[in-house]
């Protein structure tokens, strides 16, 4: 199949780049039986930072909630977001 493959194009930036991969068969430039899995350890999402008012006492059960489970509030927020998303989607399909 490695014979059949079509070169590569040079590109002249990365948004060039990004509009011919969006678009191109990529089976037509690489052999995926020779691709390999690989795993980056380190990789962490990106996140931004967002000011969202809540009540005080919602606050308040979450910090308390969090402590009992021995994680910060924060990542416990961002778990029962990430839970209720997840919810979400599936009855959406």
């Amino acid at each position: 199949m490695s014979q059949n493959l079509k070169p590569i194009p040079q590109f002249k930036n990365e948004d060039e780049e990004r509009n011919f991969w969006a678009t191109a068969d990529t089976s037509e430039y690489f052999d995926f039986s020779k691709a390999k899995r690989v795993i980056f350890p380190n990789l962490k999402p990106t996140t931004k930072s967002i000011s969202i008012r809540l009540p005080e006492w919602i606050i308040y059960e979450l910090k308390s909630l969090a402590n009992k489970r021995d994680i910060p509030y924060q990542a416990l927020i961002k778990t029962f977001l990430a839970d209720k998303l997840e919810e979400q989607h599936k009855v959406t399909l």
